[in-house]
């Protein structure tokens, strides 16, 4: 069974925090139970959705070595990692004004901002959108999707055009059957990020809450 798979398999609970995150998350924690695999929003049919534009692999897959080379949640990688995980991502250039990411879909993939800016919102019950945060070059968006397969918890929407790389679920199913170190680490990383966001995200509770 697929890595994706597992996680859908089962429906499970997790707890609901609606406060904003500076870092944010582009999946939340939802009371909902996990979808179905049938309500998954793939990468293929959001780039047709918005007209996304496939980016030379050699261009594209440079400029993501080029941040990551930056990234201290990557120290983990060795070059040779980091090359071999590149070439399970696909590279796009996208337009301005348009959601990469959608609050409340399903999504099974993944995306890393080469170039350009996005803004990551939250839509408001009474309709408005609220700016969490604007992410620049080297963000992940989405990874959480790969880890528990709930709901997207924002919109990611670009604010100029943009290039992206994107690891969908398959891909990264396949990169731990045929790369298995190199994906292990990329997955260590991962979780690095998420441990971190979610350490913020609880401070921020704990200095909320009375007597906090």
């Amino acid at each position: 069974m697929k890595l994706f798979d597992k996680f859908r398999s089962g429906s499970r609970k997790e707890g609901v925090d609606d406060a904003p995150e500076s870092q944010f998350f582009t999946t939340g924690f939802h009371d909902a139970e996990v979808s179905s695999l049938d309500s998954v929003v793939a990468w293929p049919q959001r780039s047709a959705q918005i007209g996304a534009t496939k980016l030379s692999r050699s261009a594209g897959g440079l400029r993501l070595l080029e941040l990551w080379q930056q990234d201290k949640y990557m120290a983990g990688l060795t070059q040779a990692d980091k090359e071999r995980c590149v070439r399970y991502f696909h590279f796009y250039t996208v337009r301005a004004n348009v959601d990469l990411i959608a609050q409340g879909e399903t999504g099974s993939f993944m995306v890393v901002l080469l170039r350009g800016a996005v803004a990551v919102d939250r839509l408001q019950p009474w309709g408005d959108r609220l700016r969490l945060t604007e992410v620049r070059a080297g963000s992940m968006l989405g990874e959480m999707s790969l880890v528990d397969a709930a709901p997207r918890w924002s919109y990611c929407t670009t604010l100029t055009d943009s290039e992206i790389a994107v690891l969908e679920a398959g891909d990264l199913d396949r990169m731990i059957a045929q790369d298995p170190a190199a994906a292990c680490r990329l997955i260590g990383s991962l979780a690095r990020r998420l441990s971190l966001r979610l350490r913020k995200l609880s401070a921020r509770v704990a200095a909320t809450s009375p007597g906090g």
